[in-house]
């Protein structure tokens, strides 16, 4: 019956001339599921999900349903681009979330995102060169460029007061982009780069490498690559060979899997740098109540907040462009991620979706801090300083 009297009521509105509003809107979440990042994913999914739930429980998204598609990028450029078109052609969804690295969002945006004309917003893509993507107006990004990390790490490097350092890099937009910041932050602050080695993913040994690395004075390691693939290899291998045991990392190192794959006592005096949220955010603690609640733990691995944020601004930009138009949604998007605008944070889609019917500007106040975007969709932002604290990592500094 209920099938009956929902077919009655579009049928109607399709009679008078109104474009009916379909039960089930889609939003696209294009994720690495696969590949060098996988550890980080499964929080993540979650997060994404728990937004979409809330959508759904809270009156849902343009009168009907919110409904997460999601596409694996297999953690390569070609596989980006392959889901990222079936997203767009196939499950036609009006705006995307993703992807996570920064080389799968670039890929999928250049080849398939921007020109079908869809909004596209990265919880965690750190490029530099996104910043310079001819996107139309369609590329948004909830983290701080790599730019801002590279600087903040070569100062949190400096304030240990470690002067000489060995740097590898992994050859790809994520490792190029905070590698060469770091190198220029770093010489100017005073320190000195002994051995530099960009290398390869994918290989089974780094010795060599190391090796060459492990030439020089050098009071620690700085490995920026990922702990699924190169990053995890370096480290460990290092370990096997006594070859460093101070070790300085970024976002993509700062996994529980490599605690897992050396042991916490092997990283006990290193640190790693990270996006992360304001301290004494009461949006970040609301948000990490509703995710253990509904999953029993896991709101504070690395990027659940940037994720939730990036997906619940995704539904309110649809909510606030009233359709599935995908330039109108763009527009939408930095209204209602931007003062002015009435306060809204995690979770409360109810409140936002009453303000948006009465015609109010909104400010989304998210767990990962407020996205003001610019005229590049780019956002300042949090870096933290993390150290190995039993089998996860604990946030020891935020620097803004």
């Amino acid at each position: 019956m209920k099938k009956l009297t929902t077919f009655m009521a579009a049928a109607a509105l399709l009679g008078s001339g109104t474009a009916a509003l379909a039960d089930d809107t889609k939003i696209g979440i294009l994720m690495d599921i696969t590949g060098p990042i996988a550890n980080f994913i499964p929080p993540l999914q979650n997060a994404a999900d728990l937004a979409v739930k809330q959508v759904n429980e809270q009156g849902g998204l343009l009168g009907g349903s919110a409904v997460a598609v999601y596409g694996d990028t297999t953690g390569t450029a070609q596989g980006a681009v392959d889901a990222a078109q079936k997203l767009v052609n196939v499950e036609n969804v009006p705006i995307i979330m993703g992807s996570l690295m920064s080389g799968t969002t670039i890929a999928a945006a250049e080849a398939a995102i921007i020109p079908a004309g869809v909004p596209q917003i990265s919880p965690t893509a750190t490029s530099p060169a996104m910043t310079f993507l001819e996107d139309n107006g369609l590329v948004f990004r909830i983290v701080p460029s790599d730019n801002y990390q590279g600087e903040i790490l070569a100062k949190m490097v400096m304030d240990e007061g470690i002067k000489k350092v060995a740097l590898t890099y992994v050859n790809n937009d994520y490792g190029v982009g905070i590698g060469e910041t770091f190198i220029d932050a770093y010489t100017e602050a005073g320190g000195e780069i002994v051995a530099e080695a960009k290398h390869e993913e994918k290989k089974d040994s780094y010795r060599s490498e190391l090796a060459s690395l492990a030439k020089g004075d050098a009071e620690a390691l700085v490995v920026i690559a990922y702990a699924g693939d190169s990053g995890g290899k370096i480290v460990r291998q290092a370990i096997e060979g006594g070859l460093f045991t101070k070790f300085v990392g970024t976002d993509g190192l700062r996994d529980e899997l490599l605690i897992q794959n050396v042991g916490a006592d092997a990283l006990k005096t290193s640190f790693f740098s990270s996006p992360t949220s304001p301290a004494e955010n009461p949006a970040q603690k609301a948000l990490h109540d509703a995710f253990n609640a509904a999953y029993g733990e896991g709101a504070d691995k690395a990027f659940v907040d940037q994720t939730y944020d990036a997906t619940f601004l995704a539904l309110l930009a649809i909510e606030k462009a009233g359709s599935t138009d995908r330039a109108k949604i763009a527009e939408a998007l930095k209204e209602v991620a931007m003062a002015p605008g009435e306060k809204v944070g995690p979770g409360e889609w109810a409140k936002a979706i009453a303000l948006i019917k009465e015609g109010k500007d909104i400010d989304y106040e998210g767990a990962s801090g407020s996205a003001e975007f610019d005229e590049n969709g780019d956002v300042g932002g949090y870096i933290g300083k993390f150290v190995v604290d039993g089998d996860g990592y604990k946030q020891v500094e935020i620097v803004e």
